[in-house]
């Protein structure tokens, strides 16, 4: 393990070049996989962007044995819809290994490669067990058959998948539309599984993002899109303790599903709602958590937005105010969604209050929080298979039963 994380701080330094090298290596010796991937030139980048990440967070987890199995045969799983085969696994294999080399220069000894070679079949064979294994189809075909929009940037869309499409509250599904080939973008499921199995997806539309722009801006009721299988651990534990959802705005869609559907199956403990927004106006769906505030008896709701005329990080100050004041973190269980830094420095805060880590719940986010990859390029988390970029929400209305 040790003389591959060494050999791949070597190769960090040279990230931006190991991964070129590993594409136009690729793609040259292996003209057919081309058709695999992305057309546009920006959607490689960002492609180019996730592989590195990938890496990162493979190599950080090598000696976790228990948690990297499971995740890299998920990963193989979620492949299938990218019509990735055992072929595709020995190309990648042998073009990463030329870009190693490539980028490591005089470090590239044998024993590297011998570690190197050994990771990377270690890797693929999980991958190719987990793909295998699987035994739902490697996407769904959807139909649109609503659209809503609020404002320029944000949609909601509502879907009816041609067959039954299993999923969780608070998961999400990548989604790919024939109007951007060959490029799949994730994103939350805002609702509780329904009779008529129809699901709703919230979009905001990214500046230079192909895939939210069509959804947001071109598809329309009748158009198909792709969903693959739903993925993400942010679903709720029925435990004889009290739980407490925090949403930090991008983060509203899957609290949104796991409240939906504990109105409808009411806990036996307490559950405490903090959702937290850059401004009033940014607070999606306010009136339906009012109406559940309202109507349940077990729920208590804590909007926290920075006060008038303040920068939006002052809601982060206020949330930890509001934590504080909550108390009896080692007692109850807490889910968090929202962006990455949020999410890792609101896990920090609850265990210095007290919150056990292993009843703090939420989705993968990288360690360091930066969310950029070279040039400063947004990472977009999630999207691939790191995490997911959360969806924005926005619908301003009325008054909070409980403000910071």
């Amino acid at each position: 393990m040790r003389i591959l994380k060494s050999s791949f701080a070597v190769v960090e330094r040279r990230a931006e070049h190991a991964v070129k090298f590993f594409y136009s290596h690729l793609f040259w010796h292996n003209p057919e996989v081309r058709e695999l991937f992305p057309a546009s030139f920006e959607d490689m980048e960002r492609q180019r962007d996730r592989l590195f990440a990938a890496l990162t967070h493979v190599i950080a987890r090598l000696e976790d044995v228990e948690t990297l199995v499971p995740y890299l045969r998920e990963l193989g799983r979620d492949h299938r819809k990218f019509q990735a085969g055992p072929e595709h696994y020995a190309a990648v294999g042998a073009s990463l290994l030329a870009a190693l080399a490539e980028t490591s220069g005089a470090a590239w000894t044998p024993p590297v490669e011998k570690a190197w070679t050994e990771a990377y079949q270690v890797i693929a064979d999980a991958m190719t067990a987990g793909a295998a294994q699987a035994e739902d189809p490697p996407w769904w075909d959807a139909e649109v058959v609503r659209h809503l929009r609020y404002g320029e940037d944000i949609g909601v869309l509502t879907l009816e998948p041609h067959a039954p499409f299993p999923y969780l509250p608070g998961q999400y599904t990548s989604v790919s539309s024939e109007r951007v080939p060959r490029t799949w973008r994730t994103y939350s499921i805002g609702n509780a599984p329904r009779p008529e199995g129809t699901l709703d997806l919230h979009v905001s539309r990214i500046e230079g993002g192909r895939v939210s722009t069509a959804l947001v801006r071109d598809v329309q009721p009748g158009d198909r899109l792709r969903l693959a299988s739903a993925g993400g651990r942010l679903t709720f534990r029925r435990e004889d303790r009290p739980a407490s959802l925090i949403a930090a705005g991008t983060g509203w869609a899957p609290v949104r599903a796991m409240l939906e559907d504990l109105g409808k199956h009411p806990p036996d403990q307490d559950i405490r709602l903090f959702v937290v927004a850059r401004d009033p106006a940014h607070l999606y769906d306010r009136p339906l958590i009012d109406e559940y505030a309202a109507a349940c008896d077990w729920l208590g709701v804590t909007y926290i937005t920075p006060a008038p005329g303040q920068h939006r990080n002052q809601a982060t100050d206020r949330l930890a105010t509001a934590l504080c004041n909550r108390g009896l973190w080692p007692d109850q269980d807490v889910y968090l969604s929202g962006p990455p830094q949020f999410v890792e420095e609101t896990s920090n805060l609850l265990e210095e209050l007290g919150a056990r880590p292993g009843r703090i719940f939420h989705d993968s986010v990288p360690a360091t929080g930066t969310g950029h990859g070279p040039h400063g390029r947004p990472l977009g988390f999630g999207e691939w298979f790191l995490a997911r970029p959360s969806p924005h929400w926005h619908n301003p209305s009325g008054r909070a039963p409980e403000e910071y």
